[in-house]
């Protein structure tokens, strides 16, 4: 199986219309599709509208929106509607099965928490060949089999619609058809757990990063093999 396998997660969500009966230069009234660089502006824009009122700050800035969609874009997906981007997700791939722990003497000295993603500064003291919290954030693994959900934002204004969880499920069934993938991961406050849990995450125990009194759930949802075997799926 390839990428061409999970199209069908892709295509547009409306049925289809005869030629005879579609209007000229239209946009589809719903579309999920794979992002690119020409939509950064636009995940942005969405972003900045999502978090600026929750956090003052955004958990991917332009430079880091683009880095994933110019390494990983096959691993990002957004929503539109008449052409207008509603929601997304961005991912990456990582080549561990679960992310970040740090086992050596480091000492976190800055962290924010922007929604399920967190951005630390680590003073390193006495490593061991440990991995880095910032390297799970920022890196793309090409040859990993875990894909790190970095982020998912839905616009104010489809909000409490199940936007969110749709876009999960259709993210997820187009993970289960690239053969190369074998789970999904993120990190998240435990008030976003039972969110996470209905599209199929199952926590894999408290993440070994804490801020302050604040603290983190890591989850994880198998992808492999869990294809849904519809006719026409594609899979």
């Amino acid at each position: 199986m390839s990428v061409v396998s999970a199209l069908p997660f892709l295509k547009p969500a409306h049925a289809p219309v005869s030629p005879g009966r579609q209007r000229r230069h239209t946009l589809p009234a719903s579309e999920f599709r794979s992002l690119n660089t020409e939509d950064a502006v636009s995940v942005f824009e969405l972003e900045r509208e999502a978090f600026m009122s929750v956090s003052g700050e955004c958990p991917l800035y332009p430079d880091e929106v683009r880095h994933f969609l110019t390494l990983c874009p096959e691993l990002s997906m957004g929503w539109f509607v008449e052409g207008t981007l509603v929601a997304f997700i961005i991912g990456s791939l990582w080549d561990q099965d679960r992310l970040t722990t740090v086992s050596c003497d480091d000492e976190l000295t800055d962290a924010s928490v922007y929604g399920d993603v967190i951005f630390c500064s680590i003073e390193m003291n006495n490593c061991h060949d440990t991995l880095s919290l910032q390297d799970a954030l920022t890196l793309h693994r090409p040859r990993g089999t875990t894909v790190h959900v970095h982020a998912l934002a839905v616009r104010r204004t489809f909000r409490q619609q199940g936007k969110g969880s749709t876009l999960m499920w259709r993210y997820l069934q187009y993970l289960r058809c690239l053969p190369h993938v074998r789970r999904a991961v993120l990190m998240c406050e435990p008030l976003l757990v039972p969110f996470y849990q209905k599209s199929g995450f199952v926590v894999q125990g408290p993440s070994e990063i804490t801020v302050g009194p604040l603290t983190f759930v890591e989850m994880q949802c198998p992808v492999r093999g869990h294809a849904f075997m519809r006719r026409n799926s594609g899979c």
